[in-house]
C-alpha cells in the first residue's frame, strides 16, 4: 500500500468520528495534493477498509464522511453548531426495510440515516 493510503487509512483509524476529505486535505496539506487524498479514499472504500455516507449541512455544504469498514451497520448524529458526531449505534432499522420491500416489492440493498440537531454540550450554551 503507499504511503498516502497507510496515512490516510491511520488518520480515519486514529479518528474517534466520521472525517471528511475536505478534513483530510487540510491535515495532510503539506504532504499530498487533494487529488492524491481523493484517490487513496477511494482506493481504500473499493477495497472494504473503508464505508462513507453523504451529509448536507448548511456550513460545510454537501460532503462524503468515511468511517473504518465495519460489518455493523451504524447511524450518525450530526451536531449543527459544533459540527461533531456521535455515533447513534447500531442500525435498528431491519425490520422496518424488510417491511417496506416487501409491501413495496423492493429488493432494497442498503439504506443511508442520519440525524442531524443539536447536541447536550451545545445545548448548554444556548
Amino acid at each position: 500500500m503507499t504511503k498516502a493510503r497507510t496515512h490516510v487509512l491511520e488518520a480515519i483509524t486514529q479518528a474517534k468520528e466520521p472525517v471528511s476529505a475536505r478534513q483530510l486535505c487540510e491535515k495532510f496539506q503539506s504532504d499530498y495534493d487533494p487529488a492524491t487524498i481523493y484517490r487513496a479514499l477511494h482506493y481504500l472504500e473499493g477495497k472494504d477498509r473503508l464505508d462513507s455516507f453523504i451529509l448536507h449541512c448548511s456550513e460545510h455544504g454537501t460532503e462524503r464522511y468515511y468511517v473504518l469498514h465495519s460489518n455493523e451497520h451504524r447511524h450518525w448524529f450530526h451536531c449543527e453548531r459544533c459540527h461533531r458526531f456521535t455515533d447513534l449505534g447500531l442500525c435498528r432499522f431491519d425490520d422496518l426495510v424488510a417491511q417496506m420491500s416487501a409491501e413495496k416489492g423492493l429488493a432494497i440493498t442498503s439504506h443511508t440515516f442520519y440525524a442531524t440537531g443539536i447536541c447536550p454540550e451545545c445545548r448548554q450554551k444556548i
